[in-house]
């Protein structure tokens, strides 16, 4: 999956996109619903496809349904 395709997923969950303002390729998010509210780093790697690996943990750290997330 792209990063594209998961922010799509992630907006449509009610996640937000924090502002970037250094460079990097990485994008942080917050889930307004968490407890936690530190936010979590997304890996953007333009058309790069991201490991399930690695969604698995950005969605576990966002305080997310797995299930959820794969309907979105």
């Amino acid at each position: 999956m792209k990063y594209r395709e998961v922010t799509k997923k992630l907006k449509e969950l009610g996640c937000i996109e924090l502002s970037n303002k250094r460079k990097g390729s990485h994008r942080n998010w917050i889930n307004p619903k968490a407890k936690t509210v530190a936010p979590i780093p997304v890996p953007d790697w333009g058309s790069k496809e991201l490991k399930s690996g690695t969604i698995r943990a950005i969605v576990k750290d966002l305080e997310l349904d797995w299930e959820e997330f794969k309907k979105a």
